[in-house]
């Protein structure tokens, strides 16, 4: 297995970076992406990637490893395929500024989101801003589709750019999709975009040795299932959760 030694590139956090990781931890919980205590977890709120090939790379850790110049070539590539496209949907970029100008300010948010340090000045309320008056032609489920093909183009196109941690697209993809469900759910459209395989989810490590009864009673049927199975029990046996309790507790 690959060994990695990151960071690659110093990282800290925008002016966007909390915000986004602080809604975006509180929807995976909620998804059963990452445990209940992900963010009292080290691994998962650092803004660098875990050396561990068998941890994801959460999204704000991606500067650490790409630094900034593979993120401004993959956000070129996109904007590229802007400008290129049909009238109805380049224009409206076309409007607000050219080629370059867009890849500066975009490859800036994700910089600052990514765990760049503070690169998109207005952070939250730019971003929003931008979304409501100068791009909200776009802000609908045509455009959205649109934007997503293009920038699921970019992505296969750019694997040279990604290093070869295969970690870093799975972490592409779920930083896309995140924002992509946002903007969903703020201009009301349906969220048809597909970015390809996001970060598998994050289980929290049980140790039945270091925990109470009232403890081990406390988590869920699913979390007593995985931990039976990470000890190679077949948790199949036991059909309700008080029998896995009481195997945890024989453990």
């Amino acid at each position: 297995m690959r060994k990695f030694s990151y960071p690659t590139y110093a990282t800290q956090h925008g002016y966007m970076s909390e915000s986004i990781q602080r809604a975006y931890i509180l929807e995976a919980i909620a998804q059963k992406q990452l445990p209940d205590d992900a963010h009292r977890i080290e691994q998962i709120v650092s803004l660098v990637a875990s050396n561990d090939a068998t941890k994801p790379i959460q999204f704000w850790q991606l500067y650490s490893v790409l630094g900034p110049d593979r993120i401004i070539s993959i956000v070129g590539n996109f904007y590229e395929r802007v400008f290129a496209d049909e009238d109805w949907f380049t224009s409206v970029f076309a409007r607000v500024g050219s080629l370059e100008h867009h890849v500066a300010t975009q490859a800036a948010m994700w910089i600052d989101v990514m765990g760049g340090g503070p690169a998109y000045h207005g952070g939250d309320f730019r971003l929003h801003f931008h979304h409501t008056h100068n791009a909200m032609e776009l802000m609908t489920g045509k455009g959205a589709q649109r934007w997503s093909e293009l920038m699921l183009k970019t992505l296969d196109a750019s694997a040279r750019h990604m290093t070869d941690d295969p970690r870093v697209r799975p972490s592409l993809n779920t930083f896309l999709s995140h924002f992509m469900g946002k903007y969903a759910a703020e201009f009301g459209f349906e969220n048809k975009a597909v970015f390809g395989a996001i970060n598998p989810a994050v289980k929290r490590r049980i140790n039945f040795m270091k925990m109470t009864t009232e403890a081990i009673e406390a988590l869920s049927e699913d979390e007593l299932r995985d931990a039976l199975a990470h000890l190679g029990v077949d948790a199949s046996q036991y059909p309700n959760k008080q029998d896995l309790v009481n195997k945890a507790l024989m453990v």
